[in-house]
């Protein structure tokens, strides 16, 4: 993985990390209110499932913690797998956020865009080197001289 890639999938931890945070503990923050748009009478209604994918977006932000650990440790391929998936996974989760919830389009935007992002940094670099490197000579064994 390239140095983009690297910084992208840790900005892209840090915000899942983050936002799992102001998710399960800080919803009924009115300064959040742009973000969850979640009003002051529906906090004990949504309570259990703000928590929950707190937790789950934490999780998903720790296991790309551990993809870029598993990347510096000579286990590149298993830790790019990792972030490959959880950013897919945040791509779908993108669009499937502006899809039924318009009003978060900023959101979606950021989740979808963000992941996106990380998913170009670590696919195209390697898919142009594969690509356009020169084949390598094929060595034919040398026949016995009769």
């Amino acid at each position: 993985m390239n140095r983009v890639a690297h910084v992208l999938a840790a900005l892209e931890a840090l915000t899942l990390i983050t936002v799992g945070l102001l998710e399960s503990f800080f919803f009924r923050s009115p300064e959040l209110y742009p973000i969850f748009l979640i009003e002051p009478d529906e906090y004990d209604a949504v309570a259990l499932w703000t928590r929950n994918v707190g937790v789950y977006n934490m999780l998903m932000g720790l296991a790309i913690v551990v993809g870029l650990v598993l990347v510096h440790r000579a286990q590149a391929a298993a830790g790019r797998a990792i972030i490959l998936t959880i950013s897919g996974m945040h791509v779908v989760l993108g669009v499937s956020l502006v899809v039924t919830a318009p009003e978060l389009w900023l959101s979606a935007v950021f989740e979808f865009g963000l992941a996106l992002a990380v998913i170009l940094a670590i696919v195209l670099p390697n898919r142009r080197t594969t690509t356009d490197a020169p084949a390598e000579p094929v060595a034919t064994p040398a026949r016995p001289a009769r």
